[in-house]
This record gives structure tokens, C-alpha cells and sequence, in this order.
């Protein structure tokens, strides 16, 4: 593995974070505000980094379980990454992707191309994972206008699902209730049920889940029509969803039926990428299938940069270069398009997994699973799932009918606070827990995250109980 920070203390003084407290009630809108607090709340405030650690504005050193937003992949506080920022900022800070090119970013996409599964040759750079969505789905209709096919424009997607927040890339989105306020684009959306094998009808097998969630594909494309349905866009592991791990042979049934009604696959590895199961891309090395894209995001810079991508198969731009309509322009790009800062931090970045960390990745991943569902003998805790270094702690009101908690969101949160308390950042979604730490964390930090969660559980166990909200 990359060299560590040598550990000096660089956390920040009372006095600074009062003030940025102060600063984000007063000026600061927060991503996914709530109505009654947009554009004047302050969050809990971190400071610094330092390898798996965050430290906040209490001094507590954290765990940072998250990885920050399941990004961080070699951790906080890398020199190796900080110094290729800063020496490719003073070489050339930016360029326009218009009409100029600079080094880093075809030298970069050179190396993926070469990581990237089957004929994923080329890659098209955007800011992040939800822009990297809205460019497949851009190319994606572009393509179907220059065949003459404007029809074929819906997308399939998954309950659960989790793609961005453009307009586009937020439509695919699943969890509904999040969805009562905001506009989308529903009219190309077909939705289709979660693959979440903890939530399959009773008295079915896993097996037959299986079945039958393909056979709701196939429903789908019949009700349609192939000809008005354009892609599927899939998650090898549903992220934001709960660590969702779809059945055995799920993708690859489901590949081969989109191979034969000409709907692209679209796999999203915003979140799966670049190390996170142990590989670079996780679509080939673990679910046996070639995408005609691939989004990706996140774990590419390790989070020190914004940086996302798509990679397009041969077969599709040479059938749009082959078209008939030579003069049609795919209007689209962005003005951080192919930065090369961010093109080279991802080299440096890939250097570093390629170099020890995705080999310790995978090593230490049985061990994070193992520990992880040791949870599952808990009373609140309802199932244990994951694979690679990510996660999740669902908690359930009863064994039986394995219903969420009745508190929904406060579970999750009241987990969260127990834990910070002693030294661990988990992320609480509704009446779950997820996990994806950084890929350098050791069996002993593994162990030590897993005692911290067990008692954040229990304490959470004992709150319930005693607010007469439990009784498990």
C-alpha cells in the first residue's frame, strides 16, 4: 500500500469551526434539505483527515465508515494524491474542452479503456457520478435520433435504485417518498421491483426471486414495446438502496435479454468501481457481463478531486460515426470536461490501487464480512448484507414480518449519534446502517469499527425500549 500521512495533528482550532457553524446557518444551502431548515442549518461539522479517520468539531477522532460519500477509497490525508494535485495545478490549471486537449485526460482515458471490460474503448469525462448518468442518457437518445428512431427513448430502472441528481439522472431514482416534491422526467421512466432478496414474497426461494424478477423484465419490454424502450440502468450493487445484492445470475439473465431486444445496458459503478468489491470495474470480474456502458465516479480520484465518466462500447460509435446524419452535433459537455487536474489525480490514484491497495482490498474484505454479520444476532437488527468493503445493518421491529422499525428515518440516525460518541461515522439510511470504508483499513480497524457498531446498537436497542417504541 501507498505510504500513510505521518499522523501530525492538523485539526482544526474551536474558534474556526464556530465560525463556519455560523456561516452555514447564515449563508449555506445543504444538499437534500428539509423544507423547514433549507438554507439555514449547519451540519456536523469535520475538520480533518487522516488515513480512515475524520476528526470533528468535538476533537473526536471518527472511523469514517462512509469513506466520506463511499469515495475515499485510499483514505484521507494522502500525500502522493495531494502532490499530484498541486504539481498538475501549477503545470496547467485548466483547460477548455471545447477546441483544446492537455495530456492528462487521453492519457487517462487510454488506461481505463485498457481496465474497462470487452470493447469499452472510449470515455467521455464529466464532474461526478450524476453527470456521468446524464451524459449516457444524452448519448444514449442522441444514438436512437440518428437511427431514426426518436421512440425509443424509455429506460428501465429499479425500486431502490440510486443514478444522481440531474433532472434526467434523478428520474431513474427509486425511494418514492423522496420523490413527492420534486419534478421528473416520468414519462420515460419504466420502474421495475427491487432485486432486494430480504424483501422477496414470502414463501418464495431465492431462486425463484430470481425468475420472477426476470420475468417482470420481460413483462415490462412486452407491455412497452422494445421499440420505445432505449436502456437498462443498473447497479451492480444498489448502494444507496441498502447495500441491495442482487441474486446469483440476476445480471447476467438480465444482460442477455437486453442483447436481444437492442436496449442498452448501462451499468452503474459510480459506487463499485475502482476497488470498492476488489476490482477495478466489478461488471466482468464478478457478474460475468460486458456493459455497452459503464458510469463511473467517486473511488477514480478517491474523492480528492470531482471527476465521473462514461465508458462507450466500439460497437456504439461506430454505428453513430456510420450514420447518415453527418452533420448532427451531440450538443453536450461540461465546462469541467476532461480537467486536468482531476485526469491527473485519477492517474496517480490508479497507481495507488494498482500498486498494493486493491490487493489489500481484497484481503482484508472476508474479514470485514465476517465481523460485520456477526450483528446479525442482534434483537433490532433484521439482516446483515453486503459484499467487498461495503455494508448494510437493516434494522427490523420483529423477526416475523421483518417491517422496518416504525420510526423509519430515526433508527438509522440514533445509531449514527451513539456511534460518533465513541468513535465511529456510520451512514444512517432510514432504519439502516451502511458501511464502505476506506480500502486501507486493517483487520484490527475492522474489528474495532464492528465493537463500536455492536454498541450502538445496543444502546439504541435500550432507548426504544425505554421511549416505549420496542419492545423486540
Amino acid at each position: 500500500m501507498a505510504a500513510q500521512p505521518d499522523g501530525n495533528d492538523t485539526r482544526l482550532d474551536a474558534a474556526t469551526f464556530a465560525q463556519a457553524t455560523e456561516s452555514a446557518v447564515r449563508h449555506l444551502l445543504q444538499p437534500w434539505p428539509f423544507a423547514n431548515a433549507i438554507g439555514a442549518e449547519s451540519r456536523g461539522m469535520v475538520g480533518t483527515g487522516d488515513g480512515i479517520h475524520v476528526f470533528d468539531d468535538r476533537g473526536r477522532r471518527l472511523i469514517d465508515a462512509p469513506a466520506g460519500m463511499w469515495c475515499t477509497n485510499v483514505g484521507h490525508r494522502n500525500a502522493a494524491l495531494a502532490d499530484a494535485l498541486r504539481e498538475q495545478a501549477l503545470a496547467l490549471s485548466y483547460n477548455t474542452p471545447w477546441y483544446t486537449c492537455s495530456p492528462p485526460a487521453p492519457a487517462l482515458a487510454r488506461r481505463l479503456a485498457a481496465l474497462a471490460p470487452g470493447d469499452l474503448n472510449h470515455v467521455f469525462f464529466t464532474t461526478g457520478g450524476s453527470t456521468a448518468v446524464e451524459t449516457a442518457l444524452r448519448l444514449i437518445h442522441f444514438r436512437n435520433n440518428l437511427r431514426g428512431r426518436p421512440e425509443k427513448k424509455k429506460l428501465l430502472c429499479r425500486e431502490g435504485g440510486y443514478h444522481g441528481s440531474t433532472y434526467l439522472s434523478a428520474s431513474l431514482n427509486g425511494s418514492q417518498r423522496r420523490r413527492n416534491y420534486m419534478d421528473f422526467a416520468d414519462d420515460l421512466v419504466i420502474r421495475l421491483s427491487s432485486p432486494n432478496p430480504f424483501r422477496r414474497p414470502a414463501g418464495m426461494s431465492v431462486g425463484q426471486f430470481a425468475d420472477h424478477l426476470v420475468a417482470e423484465f420481460e413483462a415490462a419490454i412486452v407491455r412497452h414495446g422494445a421499440d420505445t424502450i432505449a436502456a437498462f440502468f443498473g447497479e451492480p450493487i444498489m448502494a444507496s438502496g441498502g447495500v441491495i445484492v442482487p441474486p446469483e445470475g440476476y445480471f447476467r439473465r438480465i444482460r442477455e435479454i437486453c442483447a436481444r431486444h437492442d436496449i442498452l445496458f448501462v451499468a452503474d459503478e459510480v459506487v463499485t468501481a475502482f476497488g470498492r468489491l476488489g476490482h477495478m470495474f466489478a461488471s466482468e470480474s464478478l457478474y460475468g457481463i460486458v456493459p455497452d456502458m459503464i458510469v463511473f465516479a467517486k473511488g477514480v480520484t478517491s474523492g480528492y478531486f470531482p471527476l465521473g465518466g462514461v465508458m462507450v462500447s466500439d460497437r456504439l460509435l461506430d454505428e453513430m460515426r456510420a450514420s447518415n446524419q453527418a452533420d448532427a452535433m451531440l450538443a453536450h459537455g461540461f465546462t469541467y470536461s476532461s480537467h486536468p487536474i482531476g485526469c491527473a489525480v485519477a492517474m496517480k490514484n490508479l497507481d495507488l490501487l494498482e500498486g498494493g491497495i486493491l490487493e489489500h482490498a481484497r484481503r482484508v474484505a472476508p474479514h470485514f464480512q465476517a465481523r460485520i454479520r456477526t450483528l446479525a444476532d442482534l434483537p433490532l437488527v433484521g439482516e446483515v448484507r453486503g459484499a467487498g468493503l461495503m455494508a448494510c445493518v437493516e434494522c427490523v421491529a420483529d423477526h416475523v414480518s421483518n417491517n422496518p422499525i416504525g420510526l423509519d428515518t430515526e433508527v438509522g440516525k440514533r445509531i449514527d449519534r451513539h456511534t460518533q460518541a465513541l468513535g465511529l461515522l456510520v451512514r444512517p439510511i432510514d432504519h439502516m446502517c451502511v458501511l464502505s470504508p476506506p480500502l486501507i483499513i486493517t483487520p484490527e480497524q475492522i474489528d474495532e469499527l464492528v465493537a463500536i457498531l455492536r454498541e450502538g446498537i445496543l444502546r439504541t436497542q435500550d432507548d426504544l425500549r425505554t421511549e416505549g417504541l420496542w419492545n423486540g
